[in-house]
């Protein structure tokens, strides 16, 4: 049994994965407030705001530490003549920073397990530009440069691997799915007719987990539906 650590394990994708992961590994999850249901009451909370200059209690986590998952993150779209510089710092405050105040954390307890694995989150937009996307692009931007950096830095021990996805339907992205027509579009603008669930996010998460991936450092998943590499 392995532990993991899921960094935004309250809502969305990050409560999938907790989920979903609790079935046969020992799980710890934070967020700003404990989220106590029948599919995670197995599961260790700790009270954790990623997107603060909180510092992560670890005093609950046991020595080592199998896995560690970053989930927090933020879709903010409008013109890049009307982005204000404290939405830049915004984004880069819960996707990059957050990211790096987790890890150094708890990188002692990685380490010490031997084989453990990093999962970050990037979005399609990095790779394939697209409109109104520059502050969310340039945050998840450099999160695609830390996983590849950190991935050289920490091999053999702990492998680092992140998910590019495109628009899931989670409480996050509900603005851009409240209504028919907007999820209409949203599923139309993607090859495979939709856009994605959570689980399969979390089951891409899990993959990247697990003894499976135990060849993969460095790499970005992208799973989107097509949109990133596809046009029809």
């Amino acid at each position: 049994m392995k532990n993991i650590l899921v960094i935004g394990g309250t809502s969305g994708i990050g409560f999938e994965i907790v989920s979903q992961l609790q079935k046969e590994n020992r799980v710890f999850y934070t967020g700003r407030e404990e989220k106590s249901t029948e599919t995670n009451k197995d599961s260790t909370f700790i009270p954790f705001d990623a997107t603060t200059d909180e510092h992560l209690d670890t005093s609950s986590l046991p020595e080592s530490l199998e896995g560690l998952v970053y989930c927090p993150g933020s879709i903010n779209l409008r013109p890049f003549k009307n982005i204000k510089l404290e939405s830049f710092k915004a984004d880069l405050q819960v996707n990059l920073l957050g990211a790096i105040k987790s890890i150094q954390s708890v990188l002692p307890k990685l380490s010490a397990s031997g084989q453990s694995s990093i999962v970050l989150f990037s979005t399609v937009a990095v790779q394939t530009g697209m409109p109104f996307h520059a502050s969310v692009a340039a945050s998840k931007g450099a999160v695609e440069g830390l996983t590849r950096s950190l991935a050289a830095e920490f091999a053999p021990k702990i492998r680092v691997n992140a998910i590019a996805p495109s628009l899931v339907n989670t409480p996050l992205a509900e603005k851009f799915l409240n209504n028919d027509v907007k999820m209409e579009k949203a599923n139309a603008r993607h090859p495979l007719g939709r856009i994605g669930t959570p689980a399969e996010i979390a089951t891409a998460a899990l993959f990247l987990l697990g003894n499976e991936s135990a060849w993969m450092t460095g790499q970005i998943l992208r799973i989107d539906g097509g949109i990133g590499s596809l046009k029809t």
